[in-house]
């Protein structure tokens, strides 16, 4: 197969969890590329997500890794043999590669979580909210390229929209329902939007009160992609240069587990859809 020059995030993913599996057996490069009759440069080129791996090679690794987890291995192969072209790719090469990358993995997620204090989660937004929060971007962002990035966010709901839906919890602090990252009008039309998603029984909108005591994890600002399996996991942290993505083991664990302490100290669904209801009254 020819290299890649740049592979997406989930293909590096992929090599990634096979370079894990040849770890945990205690091979080496070396020994691995004996087992398909290459050479150490092709393993680490598979491994880094250069290179792509056929089926059969993938059930042959999981096979001499002593892998006898079903469900990971078809999920790999899954992964090894995906040809999806999906609608992020009429963005290539005009939008930072992370915005594809993200979009690619929310369209296999099996679930998905939010935890925001300070904005409201990105498939929640409108057009117009959107729009002011990539005007705010220093140095400013061209016109163009502006709007290209709210029309980027537009289509990224297809994940929590009929008739591709997934499971989708967010729970997010007053915070970020009270700050007008626009004006008033855009505010208002925004909560009407967040009430008008957390209607579908798909979807858990849930708050977390100012009045609430002693909470102190509001930097644990998160968003959290469910697997085929899992280990498939993905948590996803804002960076400065895009979104930087976490598959560690023992890191993913500890992501779950703050979501579910978060989770425990919110409102319930109705009671949250009672605050949005009184804060969009406000305006």
């Amino acid at each position: 197969m020819a290299r890649r020059k740049q592979p997406t995030a989930r293909q590096t993913r992929l090599g990634s969890e096979l370079r894990k599996l040849r770890e945990a057996a205690g091979l080496k490069g070396l020994d691995a590329a004996a087992l398909l009759g290459t050479d150490s440069a092709q393993i680490s080129q598979i491994e880094f997500g250069t290179a792509g791996v056929s089926e059969e090679r993938v059930r042959r690794l999981a096979a001499q890794y002593s892998c006898t987890d079903a469900e990971l291995i078809e999920a790999l192969v899954a992964m090894a043999t995906d040809r999806t072209h999906g609608w992020w790719e009429e963005y290539r090469g005009l939008l930072p590669t992370s915005f594809l990358d993200l979009a690619e993995l929310e369209y296999h997620a099996s679930y998905r979580l939010d935890v925001e204090f300070l904005h409201v989660p990105g498939l929640f937004q409108t057009d117009d909210y959107a729009r002011a929060i990539f005007s705010y971007r220093v140095p400013e962002l061209p016109q163009n390229d502006l709007e290209m990035r709210v029309r980027h966010r537009m289509e990224r709901k297809v994940i929590i929209e009929e008739p591709t839906c997934v499971p989708y919890e967010a729970v997010i602090h007053e915070a970020a329902l009270r700050i007008r990252v626009g004006d008033r009008t855009t505010t208002r039309a925004q909560l009407n939007r967040i009430l008008e998603f957390s209607e579908a029984p798909h979807i858990s909108v849930r708050v977390i009160p100012f009045d609430l005591d002693g909470f102190a994890g509001a930097t644990n600002a998160m968003m959290y992609v469910g697997g085929a399996v899992p280990r498939l996991d993905t948590a996803v942290r804002d960076a400065p240069q895009g979104a930087g993505f976490i598959d560690s083991e023992a890191q993913l664990d500890a992501f779950r587990t703050l979501f579910r302490k978060v989770e425990a100290v919110s409102l319930d669904p109705e009671r949250s859809r009672d605050l949005i209801h009184k804060l969009a009254k406000e305006l």
